[in-house]
């Protein structure tokens, strides 16, 4: 039981002390790109906003709302499914990947 308790110990130490893998936000924006265009350029479903030039934190704040349900308008509760998908660091990849675009 000793050996295998070491075992353990030594994979969760690794585990913990392991590098966080970097969200790729354009890898999370092909998501996006069928409503909202290869560039961000298309108002989805013609009823959202052009999210092309936005900031980073205006898309952090509109991704964060819709997962919370507070933002958002006819196309929250589809967002809201998107977005539910996606952690912090996700959220901010996909965001400075659309500033940047």
């Amino acid at each position: 039981m000793k050996k295998f308790s070491g075992i353990l110990f030594a994979a969760c130490a690794f585990t913990f002390s392991a590098p966080m893998v970097q969200a790729d936000g354009a890898a999370v924006f092909q998501t996006c790109v069928e409503c909202h265009g290869a560039n961000a350029e298309k108002a989805a479903m013609g009823k959202s906003q052009v999210i092309k030039g936005w900031s980073s934190s205006q898309v952090v704040d509109a991704l964060t709302g819709y997962k919370a349900g507070t933002y958002g308008g006819p196309m929250k509760a589809l967002m809201k499914v998107q977005v539910d998908k996606l952690d912090e660091s996700s959220i901010q990849a996909v965001a400075d990947y659309i500033a940047g675009l």
